[in-house]
């Protein structure tokens, strides 16, 4: 699993994805905490910071689209160091706040990986295992600029 994290395409500040807990052809499960000196709480919500929707949606998708995507890659024997998967399209449900400290857990299930797209299942639970979020992610592969 340590594979996966060091081919990721990210590093801080806008890396979204401390470990992989669990991964198999079908689903994976990672985690994150948000730390709070992450510049974005400075400004979300000045008195009382929450992290973005948008940014839950980004460690989504790291854990549960573009990690799932680095394993399958790999399991392809492709050479997963030279493409990227690119977000293509998120329909996500914000059902809780996550606040600055906590860690949050990304569960994703697998719903369709064909013709260079894959699609997932996502959720988002807090510390205490509440849903704070959940939805659909899709992403496609593609090439590096410098393949083009």
């Amino acid at each position: 699993m340590r594979d996966i994290l060091d081919q990721l395409p990210y590093s801080k500040p806008f890396r979204f994805v401390d470990n992989i807990s669990m991964v198999d052809s079908d689903a994976i499960q990672g985690s994150y905490t948000f730390s709070p000196d992450l510049e974005f709480y400075k400004g979300h919500f000045k008195d009382d910071p929450i992290t973005p929707g948008v940014i839950l949606t980004e460690c989504m998708a790291q854990i549960g689209l573009v990690c799932l995507g680095i394993y399958l890659l790999n399991r392809e024997s492709q050479d997963s160091r030279n493409v990227k998967i690119a977000l293509s399209n998120t329909s996500i449900e914000f059902l809780k706040p996550v606040y600055p400290g906590e860690q949050v857990r990304v569960l994703s299930e697998k719903q369709y990986f064909r013709f260079n797209k894959l699609k997932c299942r996502v959720m988002m639970q807090n510390e205490a295992g509440d849903i704070v979020a959940k939805g659909t992610i899709s992403g496609m592969i593609i090439k590096t600029r410098s393949e083009i």
